[in-house]
Order: C-alpha cells, then sequence, then structure tokens
C-alpha cells in the first residue's frame, strides 16, 4: 500500500467517525431482537441481574463523579478513538465533558477539543467545526436521535450507560478485580434497550426506546465493574448501527470510567444567542 493509499484510507476512517459519533443518529437502522430473562451469580457475586438493574440508583444516591470516556469505532480497516473527559451530576443529569477527536488524518492539524454540554434531552457542543464559529454552540435534541444519543455525541452520557443496565437480562460475576486502584467486583452480561427504555426515568425512557429500534440489535453486550456500595466504576457496552449507506452494521465499544464520587459539578447551558442557528457542513 502507497503513501497516499494509507492517507486515502485514514481519511474515510477519521471521516467515518466523525459521521457516526457526531451528528450522525438519522442514519441508524433496523429492530432488535428479544430473549428471556436469566441469572447467574454465586455466593460472591449474588443475584448479578438485580444487581447491575440498581447500579443506577447507586449513582443516584453518589450525586456526582468525574468521568473519563472512550468510543472506539472500527471503519475502513483502521480503529479509532475518541476520548472525553469531564464530571456529571446523576441527579440533575446534566455534566460537561471535553471531548478529543482523532488527531487530523493527514497529521497536519490537532484537533482542538470539542465542549460537551449534557442535559435532558439535549446535547450542546462547542469547537465542533464543520463551519460552525468557534464562539458558537451546536444544539442538538437527544429526543430525536435514532441512537438515542448513545454514540452520536462521541461518548455516551455517563448517566446513559448506567440505565442501559436496566434492561439486563443475562449477567454472569466474573470475580473480583481492580479499577483505578479500587477494589470492584466485574460482571459480564447482555441487555436490551426495549427493557431498559420500559424501566429508565423519564428522562432516558424516549432516547433508549429510540435506540432499541435504531440500532442494528437491541442486544447490548456489556462488561461493567462495580465497587462495594453497588456504584459504576467502569461499564464498556458494545453497541452496533447501520450507518448511511453501509450495508454491514459497524461496531461501536463505548466505555465510562467512573471515580471521585461527590465532585463539584457545574454546568452552564448556553445562552440562545450563543446557539448557532447555521447550517453544518459535511465533513
Amino acid at each position: 500500500m502507497t503513501g497516499r493509499q494509507r492517507e486515502r484510507r485514514h481519511r474515510r476512517a477519521g471521516a467515518a467517525v466523525v459521521a457516526a459519533g457526531l451528528l450522525a443518529g438519522a442514519g441508524l437502522g433496523a429492530a432488535g431482537c428479544s430473549g428471556g430473562d436469566a441469572v447467574a451469580g454465586d455466593s460472591r457475586g449474588g443475584d448479578a441481574v438485580g444487581t447491575l438493574r440498581k447500579a443506577a440508583d447507586r449513582l443516584i444516591g453518589a450525586g456526582s463523579s468525574r468521568a473519563r470516556t472512550s468510543m472506539e469505532m472500527a471503519a475502513g480497516g483502521t480503529r479509532v478513538t475518541i476520548r472525553g473527559t469531564g464530571v456529571y451530576d446523576y441527579r440533575k443529569r446534566m455534566g460537561q465533558l471535553k471531548v478529543l477527536l482523532p488527531q487530523d488524518p493527514a497529521g497536519v492539524a490537532e484537533r482542538r477539543p470539542i465542549t460537551e454540554l449534557l442535559a435532558p434531552g439535549a446535547l450542546f457542543m462547542k469547537n465542533r467545526g464543520a463551519g460552525v464559529p468557534a464562539d458558537k454552540w451546536v444544539r442538538v435534541d437527544t429526543r430525536t436521535l435514532s441512537d438515542g444519543n448513545l454514540v452520536t455525541g462521541g461518548a455516551t452520557d455517563p448517566f446513559t450507560a448506567a440505565e442501559v443496565l436496566l434492561g439486563t437480562r443475562t449477567a454472569t460475576y466474573v470475580g473480583r478485580t481492580e479499577v483505578a486502584g479500587t477494589e470492584v467486583r466485574h460482571y459480564r452480561g447482555t441487555a436490551h434497550l426495549g427493557d431498559a427504555a420500559r424501566r429508565a426515568t423519564d428522562g432516558n425512557k424516549g432516547p433508549l426506546k429510540a435506540a432499541a429500534g435504531g440500532f442494528a440489535t437491541a442486544d447490548v453486550p456489556f462488561e461493567a465493574y462495580l465497587d462495594d456500595e453497588g456504584r459504576i466504576r467502569k461499564v464498556r457496552h458494545r453497541f452496533s448501527f447501520l450507518n448511511g449507506q453501509q450495508k454491514r452494521p459497524v461496531a461501536v465499544a463505548s466505555t465510562t470510567l467512573l471515580y471521585d464520587f461527590g465532585a463539584s459539578v457545574r454546568v452552564r447551558l448556553p445562552r440562545t444567542e450563543d446557539i448557532y442557528a447555521g447550517k453544518i457542513a459535511e465533513e
């Protein structure tokens, strides 16, 4: 493969992940599948399914935390990763992330981090690029997204990630391990987005229901790591969706790491005059 071919390949991968991970919810399609409930646990892990379904409530009890996110996508034979860091308030369902896109495919310019504000029913992005002025915000109505905003922003909303576990149908307690210096219980299982939507809080019912019909499958394999208080320290979901005209499902792995519970969270939403109303260019 020549240097020019490699560059074109990386450009296609970079464009694909931006299109799929940022403002490309309209291309998702195909209905999901279903299955029966099952529980797998032992004397150490207890009722694995029941424990995982309570994880979102444990976060509300904790109030807030810091978060790190990563979203990996395989496109054009190249794997790319979007990373984010920030804070989240589980009671107000509001958070702020700095999301870093992969380096410019040509390697000549470093992308500026995108600031994302997460709020019930809305996603705000600054430094979005694509013709948007640097001092303006882009607002996305997450209630209209076919993926329920699980991948659109390049990061899964931490509370939504937790509420996906409300749809846990099968789960196995793997054993104890450590995440970022904290002892945790490791679980592996599969959640169904339709089940999660039925059990979710009001703010997530609609988005999760949309994702159940919008992804290539409503079944979401996951790995979850809970501390001894039942709070999620790390969760990794594997989503599968159809993007645009692609015939084969695109696999996305979304990982959320939570720490420093009780951290201060201050999120100020943009004023109306600071929100961009123009057309967003294609990347």
